[in-house]
């Protein structure tokens, strides 16, 4: 498989404003994420100018914002404000809140009022079948299941994706998101199981023209880098 045998859905998951331009320019991604924690790393000081350079340089693909506030007529506030700023606009919900107080039924009010709802940080299948019950019929919506964490402990996030993947049928307009990618393996195992979309980090990004590649070639290149930087640091073993 290469890169042109794709068909899930590769969102770029980052808060650099000029990596993101540069992505949106090569057409490769399909759409957008971020999230607060993402902010902090790439030095985002003002949320709303920062979002609204993302909606003018990104006006035609999706785009998920979050909401900051930890508590629910905060998060109310935040998500009507960001739903504003732009018709491809997802607003990304916590499943939970910080004191693990479930946000499903600020999910079920802003959908009835149909706002676009990126709903986050989702790890079970309870959460999973919660959130598609919430959204209203009609809406478009994204599932945001942390596969990549739930393999972080040890468990296999497939059978759960394939699973999504069946509930979020029964609602149209409701797409499954593979969140937390740690690698390209994972963007095959995602499409392998039906998802609809993967975020993946700019570093992921630019593994991607490895897909498919002849793995003698690439032990070549890989004994090449060794001795390029072998050389480079100028060592002697011999006397």
């Amino acid at each position: 498989m290469n890169s042109n045998d794709l068909t899930i859905a590769i969102y770029a998951d980052g808060a650099d404003i000029e990596a993101m331009k540069a992505e949106y320019k090569k057409g490769i991604v399909k759409g957008f994420t971020t999230n607060p924690t993402l902010m902090k790393k790439a030095g985002v000081k003002d949320y709303v100018t920062f979002a609204r350079e993302c909606v003018k340089e990104i006006p035609d693909l999706p785009l998920s914002l979050e909401v900051f506030a930890d508590d629910f007529p905060g998060m109310e506030e935040e998500a009507r404000i960001i739903c504003g700023l732009g018709q491809n606009v997802y607003v990304k919900i916590p499943v939970t809140n910080s004191k693990g107080e479930s946000s499903i039924p600020l999910i079920r009010k802003l959908s009835a009022d149909g706002l676009k709802l990126n709903v986050t940080a989702i790890l079970t299948m309870e959460q999973i079948e919660q959130t598609v019950d919430a959204f209203a019929d009609g809406t478009d919506n994204i599932v945001s299941i942390f596969a990549g964490r739930i393999m972080d402990t040890g468990v296999d996030a497939v059978p759960m994706m394939k699973k999504a993947g069946q509930i979020a049928a029964a609602k149209p307009g409701t797409q499954t998101l593979w969140a937390s990618c740690r690698e390209v393996y994972n963007i095959i195992q995602a499409q392998e199981a039906g998802t609809d979309i993967i975020t993946v980090t700019n570093p992921i990004l630019a593994k991607l023209p490895n897909l498919g590649k002849d793995l003698t070639q690439l032990s070549l290149e890989t004994v090449q880098m060794f001795v390029n930087d072998g050389r480079s640091l100028g060592y002697s073993i011999r006397a």
